[in-house]
């Protein structure tokens, strides 16, 4: 093979477990763009109006925490899903520094056909490996959140 053909060499990269995971991330995540971009829902979208649809009422700060974004990454998420009317703030009544979020009836459509997609995608994307092997490989994966650095 001539030179200029050649993939260029990536050197200790090759045994790099991030740099692996952030060529797995961007290649499922192009995936779901496939798949749920045409409904303008992102990954980020779709975890935020999961775990609002499992836990009604939950604050900002707890929602944050549940999807691992920063707090300053979920204020602008959450304004522009209130605009498309999915979701919806009610200021606390024990608790005036609080907001807590429900999604709305056409948060909660948008979501049934997010998850119909998203179990399409998952199907496609987990296609190479065993029903065993996909839960091994989720708890792997879970090892790097449970790990302290």
């Amino acid at each position: 093979m001539p030179a200029n053909r050649k993939p260029p060499a990536i050197g200790c990269l090759s045994s790099h477990v991030g740099f692996h995971l952030r060529l797995a991330q961007l290649a499922v995540f192009e995936a779901f763009a496939s798949r749920l971009g045409e409904i303008d829902v992102t990954p980020a979208i779709f975890s935020v109006l999961e775990v609002l649809h499992q836990n009604d009422g939950i604050t900002q700060s707890k929602l944050a925490a549940a999807v691992s974004l920063e707090r300053s990454s979920v204020v602008p998420l959450l304004d522009k899903l209130a605009k498309r009317g999915l979701v919806e703030r009610r200021a606390s009544t024990s608790d005036r520094r609080h907001n807590h979020l429900h999604l709305t009836d056409a948060g909660r459509e948008l979501l049934a056909e997010a998850i119909r997609r998203a179990s399409r995608h998952e199907k496609e994307v987990c296609k190479p490996f065993t029903i065993a092997e996909k839960k091994l490989l989720l708890e792997l994966l879970s090892r790097f959140r449970r790990q302290k650095t």
